[in-house]
């Protein structure tokens, strides 16, 4: 996972707003994925990237958070629903509650990254990952 090389933003991640940490929350999750993807051996990078875009996409970030909601701490749930209950302009043809919950995991992510919590993404990823290798 980065490591921040810009000044330390961790101060300020409880004031920005959901969108914002989602913005950040969205390459970290993406990044964490592919992370995991090449750990798990070598694989062709068509295949990695047909297997990263399933795992990015709204619908599995939205099936993830049924994963690592149980182990989400009070102030991690807070976040989470900071994020969740943003309006955004999602595609016309996505559901907007699927939108909205994967919204929420983006901005988990992106809050947890600004507070220098890599450890912690990689935990709640690991719960991730291993939900997916059971489907």
């Amino acid at each position: 996972m980065l490591t921040q090389s810009y000044p330390d933003l961790s101060a300020r991640a409880d004031e920005y707003n959901g969108l914002t940490l989602a913005y950040l929350g969205d390459a970290v999750y993406e990044l964490a994925v592919r992370e995991r993807l090449l750990a798990g051996g070598a694989v062709a990078s068509g295949k990695l990237h047909a297997l990263a875009t399933g795992l990015v996409s709204a619908a599995a970030q939205s099936d993830a958070l049924e994963r690592i909601a149980p182990v989400l701490t009070e102030q991690e749930n807070a976040v989470y629903h900071r994020g969740r209950n943003c309006k955004t302009l999602g595609a016309k043809s996505r559901d907007p509650v699927t939108h909205s919950r994967a919204t929420g995991v983006e901005a988990l992510f992106g809050y947890l990254y600004l507070k220098g919590e890599t450890q912690r993404i990689g935990q709640l990823m690991d719960l991730i990952m291993e939900g997916e290798k059971r489907e």
